[in-house]
């Protein structure tokens, strides 16, 4: 039995047992001590202070205990900040936080499975350092139909108008995505990237957040694997790393062929290219 219940039950054979028991012996049956048995003074300085508390809170309901403590020193009542934080713990005076306020937005759809070459690229960024403890990004660009790597850009900084570069060059060689795949980084929701896909007539696909892309391959076979001087060496193997890929690296979600060999197996598929001339 808890404290509160025995002080309870050893008031109430003091009081309503038939007959009384002594505090004495209520106390030493209950095994509690007979000052807790006594009836605590009611203050009534502090029910008036806790009442004016509760009518300063319904006023200002924004405000905490330390700003509310300032109001009554102001009225004359002399207590301290600890007195008015113990009232309106009590009292329940809590002041939440507000939830932040989220722009509503639409809701994704999962872009369609790419059925043929050029049909959804899909980017993402991943981190690492140098020997000399200088961050780094790699932008990395992926066919998700045949697998293929198509770029691994390599810098310390990497803005939205140097993917549209980066996919310009792939373009160049590829033609253009009916999709593009990718995270609500800065550097995919810039101005230049949507601007390049109107133009191009790519549509922009963004996945929900918490879902990262395929990544794990590039970071564990490669960018932990080594340990980069600069940023050439850098570019160097991760470019060694990226041909390995595409040619050697069997994909068993593939079936087990490498990438090229199940693009140059999907060749008679025609790709699905919105502007060849780009």
């Amino acid at each position: 039995m808890v404290a509160p219940v025995r002080i309870r039950a050893a008031r109430w054979l003091a009081s309503e047992h038939a007959p009384p028991l002594s505090r004495r012996r209520a106390a030493g049956a209950m095994l509690v001590s007979r000052r807790s048995l006594r009836e605590r003074p009611v203050d009534f300085e502090e029910q008036a202070l806790l009442t004016r508390l509760r009518e300063l809170a319904a006023e200002r309901r924004r405000w905490g205990y330390r700003r509310l403590w300032i109001l009554p020193r102001r009225e004359g009542w002399k207590i301290n900040q600890k007195r008015v934080h113990r009232l309106c713990k009590l009292a329940g005076l809590r002041v939440g936080k507000r939830p932040k306020k989220r722009p509503a937005r639409a809701q994704r759809r999962p872009p369609p499975k790419a059925t043929a070459a050029n049909a959804c690229w899909a980017m993402d960024f991943v981190s690492d350092a140098l020997r000399d403890g200088r961050k780094f990004r790699t932008l990395n660009v992926e066919d998700e139909c045949t697998r293929e790597g198509l770029e691994i850009e390599v810098d310390t900084s990497i803005g939205g108008a140097r993917v549209v570069r980066v996919l310009e060059r792939i373009a160049a060689v590829r033609g253009c995505p009916r999709a593009l795949r990718m995270d609500n980084g800065p550097e995919f929701t810039s101005k230049a990237l949507d601007q390049w896909a109107h133009e191009k007539g790519v549509t922009l696909h963004f996945t929900d957040p918490g879902k990262p892309m395929r990544n794990g391959r590039l970071r564990d076979e490669c960018l932990n694997e080594n340990w980069f001087a600069g940023l050439e060496e850098a570019r160097r193997i991760t470019a060694y790393w990226l041909h390995d890929y595409n040619t050697r690296r069997l994909r068993s979600a593939l079936g087990n062929p490498t990438p090229e060999e199940y693009a140059n197996m999907r060749a008679a598929t025609p790709a699905i290219v919105i502007n060849p001339e780009a």
